[in-house]
């Protein structure tokens, strides 16, 4: 046998006994999870976890081993939390959430509020996701909308959350956690801007470009071509349509929809001036939190501890219960410099019991963690 191999087959003797104890351990492990539900104790306990890591780190002859040790016990006592929480959720001992269960959105006769005016994308998305019968109403910002639904002055609201090609509209990712607001429904629509001008315009007199900043930005490629064509952001792409339709002036364009120039009764000067592939996914607000049987996606948010692997710590729940993370988004928090806010979307239902044991070790882990919705 070769010296190699003499010292493979130590190895092998070695993780032998490690597997021993580790199962002893979470056998313990369980045992400690039955006396947490009968005294209704959470399973979390940092301040003891960080003594057990200072006292299995102490002996080691250098700092390499110090933290390979902390390391290692990280991630054991990390499995031996995620598997009391699945204890708890076998014993029925589940968080609260308070979201009604319904078999799908009546939304009949519903009042539904968009920022923007007729025409904008965001009254398209409204009308592809609700039927003729709700009442739409516009108001100037992403803020009125929100409070409209949370007075209960709407039933609900829609919102821009992501582009494609231009990313997330972080505004409205900071006011799903400053209102008590709940996402009940998603549509991703197809965006394809166009150039508008007045009747009779052309390419050639353009001094002036108006739209939102987000169409400029996905519109970027074609707008460098023309340099001497000045750019102004306006709330939406449909307020920009309806300014040149207004002042009627031939050196002034728009980019916007389709409908944005048949409602206003302007031009198409130019077509296909955004990549083919140019959508944006729009969000549907209720101050009711409830989700539909079928729903098949959920988002949190929560804040983490500015303290190195909390997030990676986070993560794991959802790869131990086997849940498909589809988004990480982090905004910063006004009153806490160069700290930030963690927003996941993940796969799942709030019925699924891997769901459930997930939220709860990230309730307990994280710091505020809030149910955005499910849908």
């Amino acid at each position: 046998m070769s010296e190699l191999e003499t010292y493979r087959k130590q190895i092998d003797e070695v993780d032998r006994q490690i597997v021993d104890l580790f199962l002893q351990r979470m056998n313990i492990a369980e045992h400690v999870a039955e006396d947490k539900i009968r005294r209704g104790r959470e399973v979390f306990d940092p301040e003891r976890e960080q003594q057990k890591l200072e006292a299995v780190s102490q002996n080691a002859p250098d700092d390499f081993l110090r933290k390979s040790l902390k390391e290692l016990y990280n991630q054991i006592m990390a499995i031996s939390r995620k598997r009391q929480y699945q204890l708890l959720t076998e014993n029925g001992v589940t968080l609260p959430f308070p979201y009604a269960l319904t078999e799908k959105l009546y939304f009949h006769n519903a009042h539904v509020v968009f920022q923007g005016i007729k025409g904008a994308y965001t009254d398209e998305a409204l009308h592809s996701f609700f039927d003729s019968s709700v009442k739409s109403k516009d108001v100037e910002t992403w803020r009125e909308a929100m409070e409209e639904v949370s007075s209960g002055n709407a039933d609900f609201a829609v919102f821009p959350i992501e582009n494609s090609t231009a990313g997330i509209v972080s505004d409205v990712y900071d006011m799903l956690f400053d209102y008590n607001n709940y996402i009940v429904g998603e549509i991703t629509m197809p965006i394809d801007h166009v150039l508008l001008g007045v009747p009779g315009s052309s390419k050639q007199q353009i001094r002036t470009i108006y739209s939102h900043p987000q169409a400029l930005r996905q519109c970027r490629i074609f707008l460098d071509m023309h340099p001497e064509w000045k750019r102004k952001e306006l709330l939406n792409t449909a307020v920009a349509a309806e300014k040149v339709a207004r002042d009627g002036r031939q050196d002034q364009a728009a980019i916007a929809s389709r409908s944005a120039a048949a409602y206003y009764g302007l031009e198409i000067l130019q077509e296909k001036i955004t990549s083919d592939r140019n959508a944006t996914r729009f969000i549907i607000i209720s101050h009711n939190p409830m989700f539909v049987r079928s729903a098949k996606k959920i988002s949190i948010c929560f804040e983490l501890p500015n303290v190195c692997g909390t997030l990676y710590g986070i993560l794991g729940h959802f790869t131990y219960n086997g849940i498909s993370v589809t988004k990480i988004e982090s905004r910063p928090i006004p009153d806490k410099p160069f700290e930030y806010r963690f927003f996941i979307d993940f796969e799942g239902n709030l019925r699924d019991d891997a769901v459930r044991n997930a939220l709860r070790g990230i309730e307990e882990e994280a710091e505020g963690m809030r149910l955005l919705g499910n849908y």
